[in-house]
């Protein structure tokens, strides 16, 4: 990896461990997210606190920065000598940020709005198939972690049809459904127990 790869791959993950679960709570004089419901840094579990703003912040803040980290990979990356495989690891290390912040004792959150940002920034198509499949299965099964899990299954068939098998980035999706899947295995547990709570429940997955 060349010192420019790197320098762009590191500040890429700087961007994505800014925990904005986190930050907006602490601006907003509320509790660390980390330390109620799920304990999980994101905007579900922020929402458990039926603090609404302080929630669709930090889904914004989540997802925008997962976009900028591969807008600017992207728009200044070239000039520099950064090509789509340097572009790639940084949309993997925005990722990786979000989910191992260095800023915060490396308990990141789960990383769905962050790689919806990602996908914005890769193709908006991608990202919009992604949105759209887990609103349409946040409508069936009313269940948060369960549409984000399939949703993420189908990124990289989405990434085949809208990019192809021989892009970068195809690679891209799988790695990022991976990882995201990952982050959510005590859902997974829960889903295969029946202890899943559904959307607008006190427990629900964050």
């Amino acid at each position: 990896m060349t010192t420019t790869a790197f320098a762009f791959v590191l500040a890429a993950y700087l961007i994505g461990s800014l925990s904005f679960a986190v930050i907006v709570s602490k601006a907003m004089g509320m509790a660390d997210p980390r330390s109620y419901g799920s304990g999980n840094p994101g905007a579900t579990n922020v929402l458990r606190t039926g603090k609404k703003l302080a929630a669709a912040l930090t889904l914004l803040g989540d997802g925008v920065k997962g976009w900028v980290a591969v807008a600017l990979a992207s728009w200044l990356g070239p000039r520099y000598g950064l090509g789509e495989q340097g572009i790639a690891l940084c949309a993997l290390a925005v990722l990786f940020g979000h989910m191992w912040p260095v800023f915060f004792g490396f308990k990141g959150g789960k990383g769905v709005a962050t790689a919806v940002g990602i996908l914005f920034g890769i193709n908006p198509w991608l990202a919009l198939a992604a949105l759209a499949t887990w609103l349409f299965m946040a409508f069936v099964v009313k269940i948060s972690s369960l549409s984000a899990i399939i949703a993420c299954v189908l990124v990289p068939v989405y990434a085949f049809f809208i990019l192809g098998p021989q892009s970068v980035y195809f690679g891209t999706c799988i790695i990022i459904a991976i990882a995201v899947v990952h982050r959510h295995k005590s859902n997974l547990i829960k889903l295969m127990t029946g202890k899943e709570d559904k959307i607008g429940n006190k427990g629900d997955a964050g």
